[in-house]
């Protein structure tokens, strides 16, 4: 389950701003919508994709035994 900001408040701020795990959130979430998106949900699926590629994608460098490799937004 996510817990963090909504998209309410998120939309106010430059994605920049965005934590990784708000990102990858959204991400996953407008992927799973796409088909129902209109015009304007599409951009702002378009910015976080090009947030995400901006900062060169949402991986861990490492693994420990309580982490794994990939980014959780849960």
């Amino acid at each position: 389950m996510y817990v963090g900001r909504d998209m309410s408040e998120l939309g106010m701020m430059s994605k920049k701003d965005w934590k990784n795990s708000e990102l990858a959130h959204f991400h996953h979430s407008f992927q799973q919508i796409m088909p129902y998106l209109n015009v304007e949900g599409q951009t702002i699926h378009r910015e976080i994709i090009e947030e995400i590629q901006t900062r060169g994608g949402l991986h861990r460098n490492e693994a420990d035994y309580t982490h794994g490799t990939e980014v959780s937004y849960d």
